[in-house]
């Protein structure tokens, strides 16, 4: 019985790609990797927004209108709403001047889970705890 710890990174804005948006699709899907395990293990996902990764999470995004392309902000709700937990580097955040109040949370949706903003040294350790480490 192990419980397999993943760190999913997204670490780029989501502005004119997918491989961002792909992130947090990873970590949505996670229940489907564990038809892979052994009978009792588990899969504990954590995804983590650092470094330009926090600039594409505000609200109010016209992805489809600009580029075509559903938002990352519904993508984040759906991610709250199977109960991901969802980490975002405070320093980052305060290094690009965005608030808390300026991100989503799906409590509209009913979502328990809320966004957890953290210092890096917290994220570092969810990296250093994984047992495998993604980038987007």
């Amino acid at each position: 019985m192990a419980d397999v710890k993943l760190a999913i990174v997204v670490q780029k804005p989501q502005y004119k790609g997918e491989t961002s948006r792909l992130g947090i699709t990873h970590a949505i899907s996670y229940q489907t990797v564990e038809i892979l395990l052994e009978d009792g293990d588990t899969v504990t996902p954590k995804l983590c927004f650092i470094g330009e990764g926090v600039l594409g999470l505000e609200k109010g995004q016209k992805a489809m209108e600009a580029y075509g392309v559903t938002s990352s902000e519904t993508h984040l709700k759906n991610a709250l709403l199977v109960d991901l937990d969802v980490f975002i580097c405070k320093d980052d955040l305060d290094r690009f001047g965005i608030s808390t109040d300026r991100l989503p949370d799906a409590e509209d949706m009913g979502a328990d889970k809320k966004l957890q903003f953290v210092p890096y040294s917290e994220i570092q350790k969810i990296i250093d705890e994984a047992r495998h480490v993604l980038f987007f």
